[in-house]
């Protein structure tokens, strides 16, 4: 059974236009959620809202409002801010085309698989999808979702689409206020550089993010299963404690890389022979 929509709509694209379904493509689902007790009764613990006095506010007392200056407030009802909701028209409108390496991964925000919404809508989804892998391009567009208006990419992905929600230009803050000290061009050691080189070459290949493993989650798994059998947890102590030997200069510290980089390939050469003797 399909997987519950997060959105229906449509796409369109200058006179061409299809329906198509929206699935939220990250998942929280998986992660260890902790709450928090009362020592003593074994309760959870609830929040409440209070004022700066202490006092236990009711939510029908609590109004909203923007401080403009320390202590002074201009309330915003709900009037006001039905007034700026958008109201979805179900369609994402792709305006553009661009190369999606031109598009910043800081202004990435969340992903959905987009899927055709019955059968009508496939062979112009194909064909959306075809014409996007053989450009090497990205649609860029917007929608409404939860009445905000958002920025979007739409790209292929395997057999289908995936529409990225992107964050506007104001939200992201600029990179030159942080690094303002650093030099624009520099001079770096030619053997330093090319053991730099030579250490990305060696250790270059594919992502694959089922390679990395979430320390902290399979830690706190541990811990919870054993001391649901009554014994006391071990994390499984994934991180490397920071090294408290005398430092190494650059140059060294490369060749030695370099060095575990190549062992590490000569094992794994070595193994695969011995493998394919054995078959």
């Amino acid at each position: 059974m399909a997987a519950r929509a997060y959105w229906k709509g449509h796409i369109r694209l200058s006179l061409v236009s299809f329906s198509v379904r929206l699935h939220a493509a990250i998942t929280s689902t998986e992660k260890i959620a902790l709450h928090q007790y009362d020592e003593d009764s074994g309760e959870r613990i609830h929040y409440q809202k209070v004022n700066e006095s202490g006092d236990i506010v009711e939510a029908e007392d609590i109004i909203k409002g923007y401080e403009y200056e320390k202590g002074q407030f201009v309330p915003i009802d709900d009037k006001d801010l039905d007034e700026l909701k958008l109201e979805s028209k179900h369609t994402i409108e792709l305006v553009q085309f661009t190369n999606i390496d031109d598009v910043d991964p800081i202004y990435f925000e969340r992903s959905y698989y987009v899927a055709p919404d019955g059968d009508i809508a496939e062979e112009a989804y194909l064909t959306v999808r075809e014409a996007l892998k053989k450009s090497g391009k990205a649609a860029i567009g917007q929608i409404v979702l939860n009445n905000k208006e958002r920025i979007v990419t739409l790209r292929p992905c395997g057999k289908g689409l995936v529409l990225d929600t992107l964050r506007y230009a104001y939200e992201v803050r600029e990179a030159e206020n942080y690094f303002e000290s650093l030099p624009q061009k520099t001079s770096v050691d030619k053997e330093q550089m090319e053991l730099a080189e030579a250490l990305i070459e060696k250790k270059s290949k594919p992502f694959d993010p089922k390679a990395f493993k979430d320390h902290y989650q399979e830690g706190l798994l541990d811990i919870i299963e054993a001391k649901l059998k009554g014994k006391k947890g071990k994390s499984s102590g994934g991180g490397t404690k920071p090294s408290k030997g005398k430092v190494v200069d650059i140059v060294s510290a490369l060749k030695a890389s370099l060095e575990q980089a190549e062992g590490g390939r000569k094992k794994k050469s070595t193994r695969k022979k011995s493998s394919d003797k054995a078959a």
